[in-house]
């Protein structure tokens, strides 16, 4: 629950005229004294003073009221509670906004049946303050909403990631990789500046079934200034984080990015005005293409504090206006520490303003389309508590959740994992990997790569290889037919369609190496994602994608010639055969020429069943047999 701050000038009105509560002069000597302590900030005279005003006169509820605030900041939170109960009771109706800070101070220690009543008590006090009533029935709500989740709790059984995570420092703002090999988290450490402390980025290998020692990130990542609240793509190679205050940025605190070349990470750079405003822009979440930006802003335009919004990457690598994400997930309060899963269509999210049980609770909340969300549900208890719960990252397949917590006060704020209870889950996300490489000298090479939902054509993911090792890593929704298509300037593309399903993972891996073979003449490839009914020869409406590949390839590759090429199975009259195939090459041809492809560069032939690369003995076989083929001929 959002706290609410006690304005020491509120208590002007108990003292009007000089008129108090207590008529020793002793006790107001002793209490005016120490308000003026308070003013000045000197915070143990000030205690000692409105002590001896109570000492002096134990039914001084100004005297209570003011220590209450005293100890309110001074985060004695049992003993504030303790001085508004004893100052309440006194007189139950002499000031009924101690009746709001005390169940304010009552919620956020987790004695949320006492917050109730304290609320309760207030709104059968007031008739008048508007103001006052609706903030001790948010304040009822919230109680309510408590008691309910306490009584009903979550299965939640926290483990502390261990010794080469966690150290003596705070560590929190954990962010994981795909195949959950990389973490990375920020680590508030010891500093000669920054009043003593500043946070660096830290990163952990996960080998052997253990986590390695983490080590400092190091240069272009950490620096002498602070850097945190990070996320990485799913692939680890690369990182958006908060930097704030610091020369080059264009607000209070701004979003800037590193790609992972190889192993080295490049100079950071500012996400540019689009992204980065006047105001903060923190705590970013990447999708799990690196094609979607969630992050939190109290920029213009928003609902309250901070709000989460998000910014997309078009075709050309631009980042769109960001947009609000609506009343679903902000609210009036703060919304913060944005994760959107792998399978692109569950928020997790921390907010002070939707019912909850601390300062600020996690909820989750599902993609509903058209940029509507679900209504926000809060994770429950004891994932969520009276204290402040944020930072959640769930892992790809989605059952087990990593966050940061100081459940235990003596060792600070470590990293935990939990398995997630199945209602709070998404929809479990798999992962393949694999390596692009020159065909002839098996050279890794830096190629662009496109996947898409074969059943609607959906782009699902946009990306390219990395150019010193040649790996890559896609994280994609499972039980889906996708069509792959790798393309490199120089090279043939690469065509292939293929069944994701099953769930791949840390111990059960998809691999799929592909080879690129350089344009030169007599090479071929075939088009995997060219598709055709039955004993026909036109065009299914899903080759569309395969197509516009083509010419785009033969678009950069303008002094080319090709061969289209048919062949089919075995089955049936090789004549009959012979012009099926030959009707089929025709049919990519004439859409390659309807698209401006000059029609000298073309060639079609049918092959029938003359030239198999399969048995045909088989129904795989013959599926392999049945084929369009790219053949360079000049």
């Amino acid at each position: 629950m959002q706290k609410i701050c006690l304005i020491f000038f509120l208590l002007a009105g108990l003292n009007l005229l000089g008129q108090y509560t207590s008529t020793s002069r002793k006790a107001i000597k002793f209490f005016e004294e120490g308000r003026r302590n308070y003013q000045l900030l000197e915070y143990t005279d000030a205690e000692n003073n409105l002590k001896k005003a109570i000492n002096s006169d134990e039914s001084f509820i100004e005297a209570y009221m003011v220590l209450a605030k005293l100890f309110w900041d001074l985060n004695r939170l049992d003993e504030a509670i303790d001085a508004y109960s004893k100052g309440l009771k006194i007189n139950p109706s002499f000031y009924a906004h101690g009746y709001l800070y005390k169940g304010t101070l009552e919620h956020s220690t987790g004695r949320y049946k006492e917050a109730r009543e304290s609320f309760l008590k207030l709104l059968e006090l007031e008739r008048k303050d508007s103001k006052l009533i609706n903030r001790a029935s948010f304040g009822l709500k919230h109680a309510e909403f408590a008691i309910k989740a306490v009584e009903n709790p979550v299965e939640f059984n926290p483990i502390q990631l261990g010794s080469t995570i966690n150290s003596v420092d705070d560590e929190y703002w954990p962010s994981l990789s795909a195949d959950e090999k990389i973490l990375v988290f920020t680590r508030l450490v010891k500093s000669d500046i920054n009043y003593g402390y500043q946070e660096d980025f830290y990163i952990s290998q996960f080998v052997d079934s253990a986590w390695t020692v983490a080590k400092e990130a190091g240069w272009p990542l950490n620096t002498p200034d602070n850097e945190g609240a990070q996320s990485i793509s799913a692939n680890g190679k690369l990182m958006v984080y908060t930097v704030c205050n610091r020369p080059g940025v264009i607000g209070r605190c701004d979003l800037y990015f590193s790609e992972k070349i190889g192993d080295q990470w490049k100079e950071p750079a500012n996400m540019g005005p689009i992204i980065n405003s006047r105001a903060k822009e923190t705590q970013p979440a990447l999708s799990s293409d690196g094609r979607e930006l969630f992050f939190s802003s109290n920029r213009a335009g928003g609902k309250g504090g901070l709000d989460i919004w998000l910014t997309r990457k078009n075709e050309n690598g631009q980042w769109s206006k960001p947009v609000n994400l609506g009343d679903s997930i902000n609210t009036t309060g703060n919304e913060i520490s944005p994760f959107i899963h792998h399978d692109g269509k569950t928020l997790y999210f921390a907010s002070d303003r939707h019912l909850g049980l601390g300062g600020s609770d996690i909820f989750f909340s599902k993609f509903k389309g058209n940029d509507q969300w679900s209504k926000a549900i809060n994770l429950g208890y004891p994932i969520n508590t009276h204290r402040n719960e944020i930072g959640l990252i769930i892992n790809a397949k989605g059952n087990k959740a990593y966050y940061s917590s100081d459940i235990d006060t003596s060792y600070g704020r470590d990293i935990f994992y939990f398995e997630l209870y199945e209602e709070a889950r998404p929809q479990e996300a798999s992962f393949m990997k694999g390596n692009v490489f020159n065909s002839f000298n098996k050279k890794p090479l830096s190629a662009d790569f496109e996947l898409y939902d074969l059943s609607n054509g959906e782009l699902v993911y946009k990306s390219n290889s990395d150019p010193r090792h040649g790996d890559f890593l896609v994280c994609l929704p499972t039980n889906r037919n996708y069509m792959l298509n790798v393309s490199k300037k120089g090279y043939l593309f690469y065509s292939e369609n293929f069944n994701f399903s099953g769930i791949h993972h840390i111990n059960n891996p998809f691999y799929k190496d592909i080879p690129l073979r350089p344009v030169t003449v007599g090479q071929s490839v075939i088009l995997k994602n060219i598709f055709y009914e039955t004993d026909e020869y036109e065009l299914k409406p899903e080759s569309k994608y395969e197509l516009d590949k083509l010419v785009k390839f033969l678009e950069t590759n303008s002094k080319i010639k090709i061969e289209i090429s048919g062949h089919t199975d075995n089955i049936g009259s090789s004549q009959y055969n012979q012009i099926l195939s030959g009707k089929r090459a025709g049919s990519v041809v004439e859409y390659l020429v309807s698209r401006g492809i000059e029609k000298t560069r073309l060639q079609s032939k049918g092959y029938g069943p003359s030239h198999p690369i399969d048995s045909n003995d088989t129904e795989q076989g013959r599926a392999n047999n049945r084929r369009t083929e790219l053949t360079i001929i000049e």
